[in-house]
């Protein structure tokens, strides 16, 4: 984490010491605008407990609002996603069966027990590379099936990206986090998939950023 973004972070913990601070993100989190929301998130971050209550994903607001929109529509959706967070929990509150995979068994442990109201939510590790069974990368693959929406928000995205596309059913999304970094740009645009790039105000973030929703062309479907 570059030094400017430490300082972030620590400041927005501290400032949840702040009486009116701490009572704006019990009122945003309690009924709060998506704005009232979006505020609150820019205290929350790196805070998963926060930003669960908060039920917010780490992804740019509009692409999160045309998602919500999505799944609103498939209450009983299947959705696979590479990197469990905040957005696991946003997930399964709006899905019919969330298969989640991470690398970190020691932050998957403890977001199990954040999500133990959603049964069927399922967080697995699975490690980055190993000769005795499947990668992380390979784990949509080990999970089976066709999914609604895919979610690439974790490590080795460009490999994620590659092994989902032959996993999502022909009417699906592909939400890609960050897709402005300039390592991702060339595996998106290749991809074969239409892109509606979303840049602008996302959570917990007080900048601009990027989430991309990704879906087959209209002639393929």
């Amino acid at each position: 984490m570059s030094v400017l973004k430490s300082a972030y972070v620590a400041a927005a913990r501290k400032s949840m010491d702040m009486p009116f601070v701490a009572s704006y993100f019990d009122r945003a989190a309690e009924s709060g605008s998506d704005f009232q929301r979006w505020v609150a998130s820019l205290t929350a971050i790196y805070q998963l407990d926060r930003m669960i209550r908060l039920d917010i994903p780490w992804w740019n607001v509009a692409a999160t609002d045309e998602i919500e929109a999505f799944l609103a529509d498939r209450p009983k959706a299947r959705v696979f996603e590479y990197g469990s967070g905040a957005s696991s929990a946003w997930l399964a509150r709006r899905c019919g069966e969330l298969i989640s995979v991470e690398h970190d068994e020691e932050w998957r442990s403890g977001l199990v027990e954040l999500l133990g109201d959603f049964p069927h939510c399922r967080i697995d590790y699975r490690p980055l590379d190993s000769e005795d069974g499947p990668t992380y990368t390979q784990a949509i693959a080990e999970a089976g099936g066709t999914f609604d929406m895919i979610v690439v928000d974790g490590r080795l995205r460009t490999a994620c990206l590659e092994a989902a596309i032959s996993h999502l059913k022909p009417d699906g999304v592909i939400l890609f986090d960050d897709s402005g970094r300039q390592r991702y740009r060339g595996a998106i645009e290749t991809s074969g998939l239409e892109e509606t790039r979303h840049l602008g105000r996302s959570y917990c973030v007080p900048y601009p950023d990027n989430s991309s929703i990704l879906r087959r062309p209209a002639a393929l479907n």
